[in-house]
């Protein structure tokens, strides 16, 4: 494995998508669908030779060893990658430009899910395949990259804990860190894991009546929490309830990094009982559904003085999947969604559904949006301040690590709040200023910043729709889809000079 340590990351991602595109390859083979085999292979097979090419010249180059090469390297990979894969996603859809495939593509490799195409039966399965492949190893990269770059480096949701740490120990440790032996390390222990499970999910779900194409893309979809479906949803799947069940079940892996891999001290499951994101994603989906079902529950009584049992816990099942859903940034719209609203004759609350996807999921996971981590961070300097108003002369317990994540933990979580929230109003001004009204800025806003894709058709209005908007507007949303992957605090390493110096 010592050539791959001399590699770009982008030579090898390129590498690996060229291989990637054999499987829709086989499968049109399988259908007999010969120029959409004929288009996979012939662009695989060129940019397999491309990335030879490349591989034979970089080879004889050694490559930084510093920490922001390797962000910076990652960052080239998502910003340019995406325009290799669109090249046979626009040669088979000559109805789109090349923007368009473009900005199809960036949205599956960034796990948004916002696709142009929101009537899946206008792309054939070859497509949807393809679509699929790309969030789900779009998640994967993300998963190996979080803990083999960002958590060396203090970033993605571990400078709440990096803040707690003496500046020289961290200093010490970006130095040290080795991180093409970190991504390759991790890259082992993490794909066997990762392709598992969406094997076993499948499986699982084609037990429940889904066509094994439609169970792989929802199981892809899930893992890599970017919604991807060729059926329109869950709604247009086979598996009914039980498949929902199946999707909430495995969407906990976007709650806690716990689930792909042991902590530093050995304990990796044992530790999920106490997992902060774990409780904390415990407390949003009792408390959000309850208070849902109650609202919904009055003003059912109001309308028809009486109570179906049916329609009782299918409007509570579905509160409780979409704060799930909504929660690890994945999208799917539960199908006892429209009973819940239809039974209380009450409207979406679209604002409790941006607010689930801007707190996001765990850090080091697949889920974008803020990070439960962070929340918590500054929940408990919230409640320590509280305690201080009270009692200004109080000692917090709970020994030095937790105070310095009250503290300095708190302090970078709302370094991070506030940036978000300047991306998120600098984001919603330049759609407003293409003709978007504000209320489905926001959306759009929020959609590519917490990368939920979907969130535009259960949120909005119903009037939006990313193939409308114009291509302006699309440009700016493929800056917030990098933004909301990468994360601001990342990109800001990159253009700190003191950063790369250290």
């Amino acid at each position: 494995m010592k050539w791959l340590r001399n590699q770009p990351l982008f030579v090898i991602l390129m590498g690996i998508y060229s291989l990637l595109m054999y499987v829709p390859m086989f499968f049109s083979v399988r259908l007999e669908q010969w120029l959409f085999a004929r288009t996979f292979f012939y662009h695989g097979t060129f940019f397999l030779i491309l990335t030879i090419l490349m591989a034979i010249a970089f080879s004889s180059q050694k490559l930084s060893q510093k920490i922001v090469s390797g962000i910076f390297d990652l960052f080239c990979s998502f910003v340019f990658l995406p325009i290799f894969l669109a090249i046979p996603f626009n040669h088979l859809i000559p109805s789109i430009n090349f923007f368009d495939a473009y900005f199809e593509m960036l949205s599956c490799f960034t796990t948004t899910g916002a696709s142009l195409f929101y009537v899946n039966d206008i792309l054939p399965d070859v497509l949807h395949l393809w679509r699929s492949i790309v969030g789900w190893s779009g998640g994967l990269l993300m998963l190996i990259a979080a803990l083999g770059i960002f958590q060396p480096a203090g970033l993605a949701g571990f400078e709440v804990y990096a803040r707690t740490v003496d500046t020289a120990v961290l200093e010490t440790r970006i130095k040290r860190a080795d991180i093409r032996s970190r991504m390759i390390n991790y890259s082992f222990s993490i794909i066997p894991v990762y392709i598992s499970l969406t094997v076993v999910m499948s499986i699982l779900l084609i037990f429940c009546g889904d066509r094994p194409l439609v169970a792989v893309i929802h199981a892809m979809s899930t893992f890599s929490t970017s919604g991807i479906s060729n059926v329109n949803g869950i709604k247009g799947a086979s598996s009914g309830i039980i498949g929902e069940v199946i999707i909430a079940l495995f969407l906990i892996f976007a709650i806690s990094r716990f689930m792909y891999q042991q902590d530093i001290e050995g304990r990796g499951f044992r530790r999920l009982k106490r997992d902060k994101e774990v409780n904390l994603m415990l407390i949003c989906i009792i408390l959000i559904p309850i208070l849902l079902f109650a609202k919904n529950w009055s003003e059912a009584i109001k309308l028809s003085g009486s109570l179906d049992i049916f329609s009782t816990f299918a409007a509570l099942w579905g509160s409780v999947f979409m704060v799930m859903s909504f929660l690890t940034t994945t999208g799917f719209e539960s199908t006892q969604w429209a009973t819940s609203q239809s039974w209380s004759g009450l409207g979406t609350p679209g604002l409790i559904l941006m607010g689930l996807s801007v707190m996001g999921g765990g850090i080091a996971t697949t889920a974008g949006g803020m990070k439960l981590l962070r929340v918590y961070a500054l929940y408990k300097h919230g409640i320590r301040e509280m305690t201080r108003l009270s009692f200004p002369n109080s000692v917090a317990g709970s020994g030095n690590k937790a105070r310095g994540f009250r503290r300095e933990g708190a302090y970078a979580a709302w370094i991070f709040f506030m940036l978000f929230l300047v991306s998120l109003a600098f984001i919603v001004l330049g759609l407003s200023l293409t003709g978007i009204k504000f209320e489905d800025s926001l959306v759009l806003a929020i959609s590519g910043l917490s990368t939920v894709g979907p969130l535009i058709y259960v949120a909005g209005d119903g009037s939006l729709d990313y193939a409308t908007i114009s291509r302006t507007a699309k440009s700016i949303f493929c800056i917030a889809m990098l933004l909301g992957r990468f994360e601001a605090l990342a990109v800001i390493a990159l253009l700190n000079p003191n950063f790369w110096l250290k």
